[in-house]
């Protein structure tokens, strides 16, 4: 039986919208795919919080790691 993925829900964000994300989990035993989504994301510390633009791409490089960063109101 062939499983099927949950995809993340990208909602369709306003031009200019930014998001708080915030890296709550160490990288260290994450795959090797999982740290760099997290350099990629612009984190150096434990606990940062960064702000990034809401875009496609950003939702889809944290809907890959959400054991480790969090989306902050």
């Amino acid at each position: 039986m062939a499983r099927i993925r949950k995809k993340a829900v990208v909602a369709a964000a306003k031009p200019g919208t930014k998001m708080k994300l915030k890296w709550v989990r160490s990288a260290i035993a994450a795959p090797v795919k999982h740290k760099l989504v997290v350099k990629g994301l612009g984190f150096t510390r434990l606990n940062q919080v960064v702000v990034r633009e809401d875009t496609p791409s950003i939702r889809g490089m944290v809907a890959k790691v959400p054991h480790l960063v969090e989306i902050v109101k």
